[in-house]
């Protein structure tokens, strides 16, 4: 066995208030990188779920009118399709509408698409927690909607569904409908939609695979095109939404720099504790080094225990974490204002390569931090240590 681990292995650090420190500084850091990969996946997904990650539209992006449908089986429509990165293709058929509740009116989207509502009512929808509360609606109640258009157009439809409100990148009420119920409504047949939305895999969500798959997808349109088809562009939800990418992108930012600075905490508190544990064994490092130990060979000693004392405080960070990942993700007990940060709790995904990433990433800064306390190693004079002792 190598001596300087041999003897590191009973060299301890006394003070349990360094690992604490640790521990401490790994929990925030492992917490931080799940709350900002839980805000990617919920905002993602959540953006996929409303409106698909890339759109085909037409170019004058006008798809809330009733006089500008477009087809919804193109010739090509097969090929994107069977494309790795497509999930589906779905048509929707979008209106805004004004929704009268007493004396009270509200503005909303009426998003139709594939897929009953309900199977036992007729113009059955499914509004947002948010609405229904701030309208006063729950399920079983009427909801009388005016579209206005050519001519104003009025629905009554019924509640059959309160959904929790989620990701809403246009800042509207988004009432889901049967999309059969929207297109006789603006007088469409049942091959006609105001947009196709490709929803795209979830390895493909992200800002590069949605660019990709847009231009792709923007490819296949353009090269297989047939006169008959409706002219159509693809844009994806990076494009469209660009604020709400922007603002995960300064999360990721502001969560870099939470990394650094618990890194620094940790590794400046393992610096003073090692510094204490060189100075109550100073006689000890004489002694080994009139024993013809090298400087470096002593550093070992120290350091082998210092890393122990690290992965301890690492493992206890972890362990922390993961169990408040578990318990807000079941209970979602942190909330927040949707107004402002999109999703109406604190979202978290414990992403294990994220995790494993940042706890080697700190792991390995600390223990370069400790090589400058070990430099005192080598100003330690062996003649004076040990007639001291």
């Amino acid at each position: 066995m190598d001596a300087s681990l041999f003897i590191g292995k009973r060299l301890r650090f006394k003070g349990k208030i360094v690992m604490t420190c640790v521990a401490v500084s790994f929990l925030i850091m492992i917490i931080a990188v799940s709350v900002s990969s839980g805000f990617r996946h919920e905002i993602r997904s959540g953006i996929s779920s409303v409106a698909g990650d890339v759109q085909l539209i037409r170019p004058d992006m006008n798809y809330m009118e009733e006089g500008t449908p477009v087809g919804a089986s193109p010739s090509y429509l097969s090929l994107i399709e069977d494309l790795p990165c497509t999930e589906a293709v779905l048509p929707a058929v979008y209106r805004a509408g004004i929704v009268k509740n007493g004396e009270d009116i509200y503005g909303v989207v009426v998003k139709g698409r594939p897929g009953r509502v309900s199977d036992t009512l007729a113009l059955a929808v499914s509004i947002p927690e948010t609405f229904a509360e701030k309208a006063g609606l729950s399920v079983g109640d009427r909801m009388l909607t005016y579209f206005v258009g050519d001519r104003m157009k009025v629905r009554q439809f019924t509640v059959a569904d309160i959904y929790q409100s989620g990701v809403d990148p246009d800042g509207k009420f988004i009432v889901y409908a049967d999309i059969e119920d929207m297109r006789r409504l603006n007088g469409w047949t049942s091959e006609q939609a105001s947009m196709l939305e490709v929803v795209l895999k979830p390895e493909y969500r992200t800002e590069k695979g949605m660019k990709e798959s847009a231009s792709e997808i923007g490819f296949i349109m353009n090269a297989y095109e047939q006169e008959e088809d409706d002219t159509m562009i693809a844009t994806s939800a990076l494009s469209k939404y660009p604020q709400l990418f922007s603002w995960l992108s300064l999360i990721d930012f502001n969560v870099f720099f939470i990394l650094l600075l618990m890194t620094i905490v940790a590794g400046f508190n393992m610096i003073s504790g090692l510094l204490i544990m060189l100075f109550e064994n100073i006689s000890t490092i004489g002694l080994l080094k009139s024993l013809g130990m090298t400087d470096m060979s002593i550093s070992k000693v120290f350091l082998s225990s210092s890393a122990v004392l690290v992965f301890k405080g690492m493992a206890a960070g972890n362990v922390l974490a993961i169990l408040f990942c578990l318990i807000q993700g079941t209970t979602h007990l942190l909330r927040l204002d949707p107004e402002n940060y999109f999703v109406s709790y604190v979202p978290v995904h414990l992403d294990l390569g994220a995790v494993l990433a940042a706890d080697a990433a700190a792991f390995v800064v600390i223990m370069l931090l400790l090589l400058l306390p070990s430099l005192f190693i080598s100003k330690v004079d062996p003649a004076q240590t040990v007639r001291v002792r």
